[in-house]
């Protein structure tokens, strides 16, 4: 059963740096394609940025050249170091894992509980 963890959130001001992590379980992280999703309040989740198992990197406009997401298979842990954030940037984030071989398909993969990260203007 996939376990993600995230930690690493909270409140920082407009033009900070936060680093969050997600620390995953009963999967064989290498062959998983992670990544990380957020949704702000009323709003739909979106996708922020994913990472295959040979590290590749994909991100959304809103966030490139501010985030970055990193992985550790040694550890079963991805990161998002985050830079530059704005109060739009606020939002809960949420670790995603699935499996390379159905990596076409989101709705084949997990989520974590979340961990909020609060922008302050």
């Amino acid at each position: 059963q996939v376990q993600l963890v995230e930690s690493g959130g909270g409140l920082v001001q407009a033009g900070g740096s936060l680093k969050i992590s997600c620390a995953a379980s009963g999967i064989i992280f290498a062959t998983y394609v992670m990544g990380w999703y957020r949704q702000a309040p009323g709003k739909q989740r979106e996708q922020v940025a994913l990472i295959t198992a040979g590290s590749s990197t994909t991100y959304a406009d809103s966030v490139k050249g501010r985030f970055t997401i990193s992985r550790a298979n040694g550890k079963s842990t991805i990161y998002l170091q985050m830079n530059s954030l704005k109060p739009e940037d606020t939002a809960v984030y949420y670790c995603y894992a699935v499996p390379t071989a159905v990596a076409l398909y989101p709705d084949q993969g997990s989520f974590g509980q979340g961990t909020q990260v609060t922008v302050s203007s």
